[in-house]
């Protein structure tokens, strides 16, 4: 697909501007492990990580900053 997928956008935006995946996940009305799959989702797609893995809120990469300033 030309795309990444909308769900996993959407996603990704609401947890960029989140303080925790646990306000994400309720803000979006899913689960927090719902919110971590649609992110490895857009990760896959973009082939990079997006969130910084080492630390427990959600940091955005270099790359993961560039695509939220995009949307």
């Amino acid at each position: 697909s030309d795309f990444p997928p909308f769900r996993a956008l959407r996603v990704f935006t609401v947890l960029a501007a989140s303080d925790r995946h646990k306000d994400a996940a309720q803000s979006l009305g899913v689960t927090t492990s719902a919110v971590s799959q649609q992110i490895r989702i857009l990760e896959d797609w973009f082939g990079t990580a997006l969130f910084d893995r080492n630390v427990r809120t959600p940091v955005l990469t270099p790359t993961g900053r560039t695509l939220f300033q995009a949307i």
